[in-house]
């Protein structure tokens, strides 16, 4: 099979790789569309290895396609189904082995471009900000970075559980779109950065994008508020006053969902599957695709995914 490889120097090639076999726990997908995200490029940089039992230079997160092969022990699941799932990586590739219990039924009408951008985004969005941070009817929450792939699975999953958010985007030509995702009767106002302080103070801040001044936010915080730490694509590395985080008794809570243990993945993967899995059926929330590349214009992709001015995901397809 052909895959995405990362080279000793950091760089993307299409290369052959042997055919998976499915173990006993396990299912092979063949891959028919699978999303591109910031941890790719930061794999590629050396600094978010995968984890242990994942290929270690595929990249890739999230993968949609069919069931090619099952194994012995699983149950439920047939040759033939239309599944998705968050991996470990090794997901930029035609054909993928990945535990039954992470599998996601790819509801009917899905195309396999929004299925291969629903799983890292949507699974991202519903661990930070209701798991986490217990977001509930009537608060409010600022989404930083909210055009991109995991703000625009965050600006949903919050006006679904009742929340007053404000996404924050750089680029004006991009409001409109960001400001449609909101289902019926939520409550969705984008704004530029300089206008942030003008909608707060917040009950919940994600922060995804990072970079030196991330954390100006933490006194936009109404008391006991939370700040989540998603993504830091712009910069890992940032001044805090602390005393404005003691003065408001807030939180800040990183998170991330590739290093943790299976057991916890596979709970994760429950949650999605019964709880937000349903409202991508019932068309309550939706995947924004950028744009899909061929695996062969994977160099394409990458680039798209790199620059400036996206809405939604980059996606890989893989016929």
């Amino acid at each position: 099979m052909r895959a995405v490889v990362i080279d000793a120097d950091g760089h993307f090639q299409l290369e052959r790789r042997p055919e998976p076999v499915a173990g006993p726990g396990e299912v092979v997908v063949r891959v028919r569309a699978a999303g591109l995200n910031a941890a790719d490029l930061q794999q590629a940089r050396g600094d978010y290895p995968a984890p242990p039992g994942w290929p270690s230079d595929v990249p890739g997160l999230e993968v949609a396609g069919e069931v090619e092969q099952v194994g012995s022990a699983v149950t439920g699941i047939s040759a033939g189904d239309r599944v998705m799932a968050l991996v470990g990586g090794g997901g930029h590739a035609e054909r993928i082995t990945v535990p039954a219990d992470l599998l996601l039924p790819v509801p009917e009408a899905l195309s396999w471009e929004e299925a291969g951008g629903f799983p890292e985004a949507f699974s991202t969005a519903w661990d930070a900000l209701v798991t986490q941070a217990g977001v509930r009817a009537g608060d409010r929450v600022l989404i930083t970075g909210a055009a991109g792939g995991v703000g625009t699975a965050m600006v949903q999953v919050a006006a679904v559980s009742g929340a007053y958010t404000v996404a924050s985007v750089r680029r004006p030509e991009l409001h409109d779109r960001v400001r449609a995702l909101a289902p019926d009767g939520a409550r969705v106002d984008v704004v530029t950065p300089a206008d942030e302080a003008e909608h707060g103070p917040y009950d919940v801040i994600v922060e995804l994008v990072g970079g030196q001044d991330c954390l100006r936010r933490v006194p936009l915080l109404r008391s006991r508020g939370k700040v989540l730490i998603v993504g830091v694509q712009a910069g890992a590395t940032v001044p805090l006053r602390m005393f404005d985080l003691m003065l408001v008794r807030g939180q800040l809570i990183g998170t991330t969902i590739r290093g943790r243990p299976h057991a916890e993945k596979a709970l994760l993967a429950g949650l999605v599957r019964t709880s937000v899995v349903p409202l991508l059926a019932d068309g309550r929330v939706r995947v924004p695709v950028d744009t899909a590349f061929s695996l062969d214009r994977y160099a394409d992709g990458y680039a798209r995914l790199a620059g400036p001015g996206k809405f939604g995901k980059v996606v890989l397809t893989c016929g």
